[in-house]
């Protein structure tokens, strides 16, 4: 693993302490932009994903180094932190998916090469608007439904002794006391290490895609949840890095690969739940599953191009 950028004879405790209370000040101000945000969705928006941003740097620097925290506490505050960015995550997920969808429906809709079925001309055309109607009503009611559960969450008790630990993290870090002490050479560096070996674990195990050496896997959605807990690994690997203060251009390229993995596997599995509704017509189920085909591509260029990204140079470049 490379050396960090933070001197590896400083304190554990003080490196780690001063990224997590710059993580906590990051939370407050995402907070108190999305309470001046009323009902500006856009604003709105953006405070969410800096909440969501923020809750996810902390928990994932909690899991990675809780041993140079009060274990107790930081297991608490990570649980929360977990509900609340998947809680915060909901509707904005619908949302692009839903919009995602509708793009690719367009155009979709407007290609010559797309065959009609059966002979027909025109049956993508005419299928992709009840199609898209449907999917509409679905995602629709689905981020309604989310956007509901966001709001009871954000005005709950739960939610406020969130914030409330968050606004103490800000000033003050629970650290253990022995190992807080510990050079970050000695101490923070072998923990992310660990972070990083699970990640490569995780990526050795993946199934191989196109673009690889070896023969490519016949496609089973099945293994989407291996490619979601490699994507998570990946957001601890980094936010390690971070906090060790080296360089995660790459390690964030890649990830940026794999939230695309997850948004076309996402969308895939919505075009196919919709095809699945009663008494919807041949048109529209054919749209939804020239659709469905049509994600199912977008996953496999997304897995391409991670591994392109991941198997091209050392899974840490060297200072």
């Amino acid at each position: 693993m490379a050396q960090p950028n933070h001197d590896s004879m400083a304190d554990a405790g003080d490196v780690l302490g001063t990224y997590l209370r710059s993580q906590a000040t990051a939370f407050l101000r995402g907070l108190r932009l999305h309470e001046q945000s009323g009902a500006d969705a856009a604003e709105s928006g953006v405070a969410a994903r800096s909440l969501r941003g923020a809750a996810r740097r902390i928990s994932g620097s909690l899991a990675t180094f809780r041993v140079v925290t009060e274990s107790s506490w930081a297991d608490g505050l990570r649980t929360e932190l977990v509900w609340l960015s998947s809680t915060l995550a909901d509707e904005h997920a619908y949302a692009a998916r839903l919009a995602r969808l509708m793009d690719a429906l367009h155009r979709l809709s407007g290609s010559p090469e797309l065959p009609a079925p059966r002979g027909s001309a025109g049956a993508l055309t005419v299928g992709s608007a009840r199609a898209g109607a449907l999917l509409d009503r679905q995602l629709t009611l689905a981020r309604t439904r989310a956007h509901s559960a966001t709001l009871q969450a954000l005005g709950s008790s739960r939610f406020h002794a969130v914030a409330d630990a968050v606004a103490v993290l800000a000033s003050e870090v629970p650290l253990d006391a022995v190992a807080a002490r510990g050079r970050v050479g000695e101490v923070l560096v072998p923990l992310a290490a660990v972070a990083e070996t699970r990640l490569s674990a995780a990526v050795s195990a993946l199934p191989p895609v196109g673009d690889c050496e070896a023969a490519p896997s016949p496609y089973d959605a099945d293994h989407d949840g291996l490619w979601h807990e490699v994507r998570r690994l990946l957001r601890v690997h980094r936010y390690a890095r971070e906090v060790l203060g080296e360089d995660v251009t790459r390690p964030a390229a890649a990830g940026e690969a794999l939230d695309r993995h997850r948004d076309a596997a996402e969308a895939a599995a919505a075009s196919a739940t919709a095809a699945r509704t009663p008494r919807i017509a041949p048109a529209t189920a054919y749209a939804l599953g020239v659709l469905h085909a049509d994600q199912r591509h977008e996953v496999e260029a997304a897995r391409a191009e991670f591994q392109h990204l991941w198997l091209r140079e050392p899974a840490v470049t060297p200072r």
